[in-house]
Formats: C-alpha cells, structure tokens, sequence
C-alpha cells in the first residue's frame, strides 16, 4: 500500500512515517518546512534502510498536491499537517483558520478528483472540552474547547463527518490523540520544535541538558495525587504503531466513519513526570510553581478500550521509556 502522509517531517509524522515503512509499506511524504527540517529525511531513511519520496511544499497548493497524486497513485492518506501551537492560535487565530481548515479542504478536493477513499486524519483529545467525565470514551461529548487549534481539530472532524455521509465509499478514521512524548530508540527522531517548546516533555529535556534554565509548573493546588494536572501521556512510537493499525482497519471498516482515542488509559501528573525524568538524568530538571494557566483542566485521560478491541492495538510503552528515549534524543542533538 502507498500511504502519503502529510506533515511527514515532523515530530509525529516522522514516526509514524517510520512504523508504516518498517511494515511493509511504501510512504511518500509531502511537507512545507514550516515546523520540521529537511534531515528528518534522512534519519527516517537511516533507522529504516529504506528511501522514502519526499515532497517540499503546503498541502494548500492545489496544483501540487495534484502532481503528487496523478505521479504516485496514492492508495491512503494519512493527514498530519497542520499548526499545532495552543497559545499561538489565541494569538493569530485567523492564521490557524486558514491553514488547518485550508489544506484540508483542498486535500479532500484532490483525493475526490483522483478517487483516493481512505483519509486517517490526525485529531486530538481537546476535541472533547474540559466538562467531561473520565476516562473520555469515543462517546463522550465534544465541543466546549477553549482555543482556536482545539476549534480548528472539532471543525475538520464536523467537516469528514459530513464529507463521509455524502460520499460512503469514503472512509475515514479520526485518531483522537491524547498527549504524545517520547522518541524514537535510535535517538535519531524526536520532539525538536523550533523556539522555545509549547509542550512540557521538550521543555523537561531541554532544562535536563542546560539548554533552559527551568520548567514552569502550572499549579500545584488541582484536586489530584500532587496537586499538579495529570494527562494521559503516551509514547510516540505506540502513537505511530496506532496509525498502521488504523491503516490496515481501513478494509474491514463496516461503516464510513470510525473514531478512536489513542492513549495509555492512565493518567500521570507533571511532577510524575519530572520525577520519573530525573530518575533517569540524575536530578537535573529543576522547576518552580507557577500560576494555573486558564483553560487547563485538572485531569484528562482516555479509554482505549475501543482501540485495543476494534484495532487490536495498545500502548507497550511505559513512562520511564517515555523518559529515557527523550533524554537519549535530547543528548543527540547537543552532539
């Protein structure tokens, strides 16, 4: 099977680029740079001893994305691209709009023209607001999400729904994402973002090895085992082996549309990971109590349940894998 991915190049469509090439599938890749770099590239071809194609531009270029499907008949899409960033889509919110909302739309125009029936599209738990109860199941209610990027996840998942009901030989998978950390083995692959990192694990990695002076905890006064929040995190590569699973669903699908959460069903606070990091560096991430940011709620983890039965998949890595391949990567790159 040829499956394109797009946003191939970054921290998670890297390796779900590499789990799919490692099972026998062929990956072509189209990416625009904005948050990744061209030599990812080349560590997916060195952990993999395989080329895979890749394509620099925006998925919202019409006739380019075009050329890519009429040269590489392109069987499954696998839609990872997209701006990612919370605080800056309240910033720019109009700039998130247009992008994610964008290439998805054109996206979906191009598949239709070259009958390309399979799209997995990359969603995210904060489809789900934060009134919920827990553990989130794939039934648990959507909507009440307190940013841009999370409204932009809902709309493009609003818009498959609609897209499937319209066109059934369409299916569609929507991977509800909880919160990936971690890195590849080889330490080649990993979390890298450009500027100072949104997101806690590269931000822990990054205080580790001197690059940051300290983590900021957010709140320490939630109603939980330590006061800090507690998120479901999940390791990267579990992440990407839901992806192949989910490709290969795709010809046993009885319905148009099927929604899965990919998360470990346990929750872990921040200080448990700071802790289970320092454990593995030898107590170099230090922190502080800073304020609660608004919109953050105190706990948030799935059911997997659904993935586990349907996909025959679940998570096999545990928080001090998350850690240790984290800091092997983060010592990589100082090299």
């Amino acid at each position: 099977m040829k499956v394109l991915v797009t946003g191939g190049l970054g921290y998670i469509g890297s390796h779900i680029c590499v789990e799919l090439v490692e099972n026998n599938m062929e990956v072509v890749v189209v990416d625009n740079l904005s948050n990744s770099k061209k030599q990812v590239r080349d560590l997916i071809e060195q952990i993999c001893g395989k080329k895979i194609k890749l394509y620099v531009f925006d998925v919202a270029n019409n006739k380019k994305l075009e050329n890519v499907f009429r040269k590489e008949k392109i069987d499954a899409v696998i839609h990872c691209a997209g701006y990612k960033a919370v605080g800056e889509s309240v910033k720019k919110p109009l700039m998130y709009f247009e992008n994610n909302l964008g290439t998805t739309l054109n996206l979906l125009k191009v598949m239709e023209k070259y009958s390309c029936n399979k799209l997995l599209f990359s969603s995210s738990a904060t489809v789900y607001g934060a009134s919920n109860q827990m553990p989130l199941c794939e039934t648990s209610p959507v909507g009440g999400v307190t940013n841009p990027y999370g409204r932009t996840k809902l709309m493009i998942e609003q818009i498959l729904e609609d897209y499937s009901k319209a066109n059934p030989n369409f299916k569609t998978i929507l991977l509800r994402y909880f919160n990936p950390i971690g890195a590849h083995s080889s330490g080649l692959i990993g979390e890298n973002p450009n500027g100072i990192p949104n997101n806690l694990m590269p931000y822990i990695s990054k205080v580790a090895c001197g690059k940051l002076e300290q983590l900021s905890i957010f709140g320490n006064d939630y109603e939980t085992h330590d006061g800090t929040g507690v998120r479901d995190y999940i390791h990267v590569v579990d992440l990407a082996n839901g992806h192949v699973k989910a490709i290969e669903f795709f010809d046993k699908m009885q319905t148009a549309l099927e929604v899965f959460n990919l998360g470990t069903g346990t929750g872990y606070s921040v200080l448990d990971v700071v802790n289970a990091y320092n454990k593995v560096c030898g107590n170099k991430v230090k922190y502080k109590i800073a304020p609660r940011r608004d919109g953050d709620a105190a706990v948030c983890y799935c059911s997997p349940n659904k993935a586990n039965t349907m996909l025959g998949w679940s998570a096999k890595h545990t928080l001090d894998d998350m850690c240790k391949s984290s800091y092997l990567f983060e010592n990589n790159l100082k090299k």
